[in-house]
């Protein structure tokens, strides 16, 4: 990570990234609060159990080096918007972004904007993303059905530093809620890629 980023009380804050479009980017609001709660408990990482929230043209965005979003629907990035986001991420930040049924192409065709020379990689199941804290040696869990075929884990990489993670097809952050009564099993498997996630950003 670059040090145009810095920590406030050395914790860090995962960001909801706010866009247009029609995506619901605010559902399951308490998935972030969750998952800050388990990574807490789990490892030595200290991570904010609020939930920031931020657009890319607010002001603030350069407080938080870690972007999460999700949706099920349309996501539209302005001009503007693109170009924050790509001096974002080259400049040390990171995006996780986890379709929620339906996203897809609207994020694959935002990537190829902010991106136009760098495309969504599928990753290696032997990535340190999926070996990270816990091992995931088949790759990602699937944690809600949404599409045929298993699910996937791609990356956009500038400089050799992978600066998003993009997971389809399996919805992991809807693990980290308890909107929809997912057995103990699967948001155990949730978490466990939640925090593979962070501690990779942190360490990578």
């Amino acid at each position: 990570m670059l040090l145009v980023f810095g920590f406030a009380g050395a914790q860090l804050q995962i960001a909801r990234l706010k866009y247009e479009g029609g995506g619901d980017w605010y559902n399951d609001p308490d998935a972030i609060p969750n998952l800050a709660t388990e990574i807490n408990a789990r490892t030595n990482i200290k991570v904010s159990t609020d939930e920031a929230q931020v657009s890319l043209l607010d002001e603030k965005l350069y407080q938080y080096p870690f972007l999460f979003m999700t949706g099920h629907g349309n996501v539209s990035f302005s001009d503007q918007e693109v170009m924050r986001l790509r001096q974002y991420l080259e400049a040390g930040g990171f995006l996780y972004a986890d379709d929620d049924y339906g996203m897809d192409a609207a994020f694959r065709r935002e990537m190829a904007r902010v991106f136009p020379n760098s495309q969504l990689v599928e990753l290696d199941f032997d990535h340190p993303i999926y070996h990270q804290v816990y091992r995931f040696p088949n790759g990602l869990p699937k944690i809600h059905e949404h599409e045929e075929g298993p699910p996937r884990g791609y990356g956009v990489f500038v400089g050799g530093r992978m600066v998003v993670f993009y997971t389809f097809n399996t919805n992991i952050s809807d693990g980290w809620t308890t909107a929809h009564n997912d057995p103990p099993e699967v948001r155990e498997q949730a978490f466990r890629v939640g925090v593979n996630i962070v501690s990779y950003f942190l360490t990578n």
